[in-house]
């Protein structure tokens, strides 16, 4: 089906927004009922927006209102994305200017600052993640020693709030010569408790410590590799 210029803009419009949405949830954010666009775009009802509808529908979808007119522009794709305000439901996580090491550890060289900032989706942190994004920090994973779960250059994400290996788990600890990842579990009855200390990979050995000896720096409950 073939649209008119002003048709074919929302179209792309509502198909590039960042979260994504559809017509449906584009009327119902401007006040409309839930078929109000689908109708102007294929039924041709109404003939233009009105002025007060590509306002709103302007400032849902991130973009200018001139480009919601009939005659109005259409700028390139990525020009309009690196325009766009951030949406409120996406949320920045910091990574952090040090390397998480799975194997020997990495000396901590100065202040940490963040080189990137990755944004993620406010309910998957709540609910998916169950955290806080305040509580949040994301490393880069050098050494092999957790392979093949989390290969180096992984990026891994952390919960600086969880620090008690109960549930046992994946977590970023100090050694003291750098960060290192690797799998703590709390043996249950011991005095002082002791935590035993994994890592994935075989070569490496397995070893145990004080709970007062681990330096936890928070547990990883995200992970993300290239392919």
């Amino acid at each position: 089906m073939e649209f008119d210029p002003s048709r074919s803009r929302l179209l792309q419009l509502v198909q590039d927004r960042i979260p994504p949405t559809d017509l449906k949830n584009a009327s119902l954010a401007i006040g409309r009922n839930h078929a109000y666009l689908h109708q102007f775009v294929f039924k041709g009802t109404p003939k233009q927006l009105p002025d007060e509808i590509r306002l709103a529908l302007a400032e849902f979808l991130g973009c200018e209102e001139e480009e919601l007119k009939p005659d109005g522009p259409l700028p390139p794709r990525h020009v309009r994305h690196e325009e766009r305000i951030m949406p409120p439901s996406l949320v920045k996580i910091p990574e952090l200017d040090v390397r998480a090491s799975a194997g020997p550890g990495a000396i901590i060289d100065g202040d940490v600052q963040a080189v990137a900032d990755w944004f993620f989706s406010d309910p998957v942190i709540r609910h998916e993640f169950r955290a806080r994004a305040a509580d949040l920090r994301l490393l880069a994973l050098d050494g092999d020693s957790m392979e093949p779960m989390l290969p180096s250059g992984s990026r891994i994400m952390i919960d600086v709030s969880k620090r008690v290996p109960s549930p046992p788990g994946v977590f970023v600890i100090w050694d003291g010569y750098g960060l290192v990842a690797k799998r703590l579990e709390h043996i249950p009855n011991t005095d002082p408790p002791t935590v035993v200390i994994k890592s994935v990979n075989p070569a490496y050995e397995t070893y145990q410590r004080t709970a007062e000896e681990v330096n936890i720096v928070g547990r990883v409950i995200w992970a993300a590799q290239r392919l």
